[in-house]
């Protein structure tokens, strides 16, 4: 679904979760109910996919939640390769798990660096406290996009 397609669901206000979907953690990140600011709030550790989407029901359950918006890794060129087939495959698989669930995928490209160069120019901030906290922050970034796009088709 595109994330403008959210708006075309009925449902009172509540927060949008947001992913990034990274080889070795899930950067998570939740916005307000009123779905104007994007903040991020844990990282999951990649393991046994089951593992994995526990965690985030209970993260989404705890919210009152039922609205992901996943990074898609796209190409510099727009295309899809083998990072938004594994990205397709894991929504694929929540769906499966909870097919209440709504999921709209945003253009991530650039994220985690526009990210690292705000945690380096603006925070100066550790290449290792960096590496703590990328990937929620890159969750929050792509959220905050998805959300501002929202707004301005609202």
């Amino acid at each position: 679904m595109a994330v403008v397609d959210l708006l075309d669901l009925p449902s009172e206000p509540t927060p949008l979760v947001g992913l990034d979907l990274g080889e070795k953690t899930i950067g998570v990140a939740v916005s307000d109910v009123l779905r104007s600011v994007a903040s991020p709030v844990a990282l999951i550790r990649r393991r046994k996919f089951t593992e994995e989407a526990a965690e985030l029901a209970a993260l989404m359950q705890g919210r009152r939640s039922r609205t992901l918006v996943i990074g898609l890794p796209l190409n510099m060129d727009g295309s899809e390769g083998s990072r938004c087939q594994s990205v397709r495959a894991f929504a694929r698989n929540l769906l499966r798990l909870d097919e209440g669930l709504a999921i709209a995928f945003w253009d991530e490209r650039l994220s985690t660096m526009a990210v690292n160069r705000m945690l380096i120019q603006e925070l100066d901030m550790t290449r290792a406290r960096r590496a703590e906290v990328v990937d929620r922050a890159a969750a929050a970034y792509i959220l905050q996009g998805a959300l501002d796009r929202l707004r301005a088709a609202g």
